[in-house]
């Protein structure tokens, strides 16, 4: 089986600057999947980005790269559009794709991912953690799903699953067929909830430093 990983990192982020390159207990974010995804099965590594900044650091971690034009890599650009294009210019059956605002991913995680798929019941497989039911309320502060009259047990509702973003793995038939990261028969993979943070915000950021420490 022929299985390359996809680290997506543009260099524009509005929330923190230069996120996907900020230093993070001494190393720059985007180390971490790098190395993640090289203790792994899954060790082909590739960044795709439009940043001059993010080729280095990827190319200093011994990771491939491949250059997107810039009409793919802008703030509204679809993470799809960018796997799309990796599957026009890069051989493989397997795709591992991994978010660098993910960095307490495992190789151990991503490997039962790959075993999920290599079973051959599914045709693509992503991250997820448990959430058992909290009351949520819109910005409108009205309760969003229940009844105040009526508040639910949490035990009485179902649990769901989250997704997490850290990793989404899908074959090439699949992505090309529905040019979507995750079709066909999906399976999930769970992780634990204290390794499914991303990094969106500095409150993200710190409470990952943290957990990296």
């Amino acid at each position: 089986m022929n299985i390359k990983t996809v680290i997506l990192a543009r260099g524009g982020s509005k929330g923190i600057p230069n996120k996907n390159i900020i230093d993070i207990n001494g190393k720059p974010l985007l180390q971490y999947t790098i190395e993640a995804a090289k203790k792994s099965n899954a060790r082909d590594v590739w960044v795709s980005t439009g940043c001059s900044r993010i080729m280095m650091v990827a190319i200093q971690n011994k990771a491939n790269v491949l250059m997107r034009p810039s009409s793919i890599s802008g703030d509204k650009s679809k993470s799809e559009e960018a796997l799309l294009h990796f599957a026009q210019a890069i051989k493989f059956d397997t795709l591992v794709f991994i978010q660098p605002t993910s960095p307490l991913i495992l190789p151990e995680d991503i490997n039962r991912g790959l075993d999920m798929i290599k079973s051959g019941l599914y045709d693509s497989v992503f991250s997820v953690h448990k959430e058992h039911w909290i009351p949520r309320w819109t910005m409108e502060v009205k309760p969003d799903g229940w009844d105040v009259a009526s508040r639910p047990m949490r035990q009485d509702r179902e649990e769901k699953w989250v997704e997490n973003g850290a990793v989404y793995i899908t074959t090439r038939k699949q992505l090309e067929e529905s040019k979507l990261r995750y079709g066909g028969n999906i399976g999930i993979l769970e992780m634990p909830i204290q390794r499914s943070f991303q990094i969106d915000t500095m409150e993200d950021l710190e409470l990952v430093k943290k957990c990296l420490s």
